[in-house]
């Protein structure tokens, strides 16, 4: 399985921006499908954004549509997660994640990055 290491969390003001990296290892990463999910506290992980292999198809949960934007370097092993006018409500802690194409489910992690946006 590929190895995922987040970071470029923080703490911004409402209406700020912060770009998430994810450095992955371990495997080929262009064979990978890559997502991101947020947990925030008390409430179950949610689903954000995710990038095909190619990088040419992209989707996103509704309330960061227009916001975020998700891409990836597959020479640099890196998928990014670009966030645009930060609300209170995206306070969580981000996860990365890669399924390899053709499985269903997420089968890596990383240990998550904290985004805390205040108001």
């Amino acid at each position: 399985q590929v190895q995922l290491v987040e970071s470029g969390g923080g703490l911004v003001q409402a209406g700020g921006s912060l770009r998430l990296s994810c450095a992955a290892s371990g495997r080929t990463f262009s064979n990978y499908f890559m997502g991101w999910f947020r947990q925030a506290p008390g409430k179950e992980r949610e689903f954000v954004a995710h990038i095909n292999w190619s990088g040419d198809n992209t989707y996103y949960r509704d309330s960061v549509k227009g916001r975020f934007t998700i891409s990836r370097d597959n020479a640099n092993n890196t998928v990014y997660l670009q966030m645009n006018t930060l609300k209170p409500e995206d306070t969580a802690v981000y996860y990365c994640a890669a399924r390899r194409v053709g499985v269903a489910t997420y089968e890596s992690w990383g240990q998550g990055t904290q985004v805390t946006v205040s108001s």
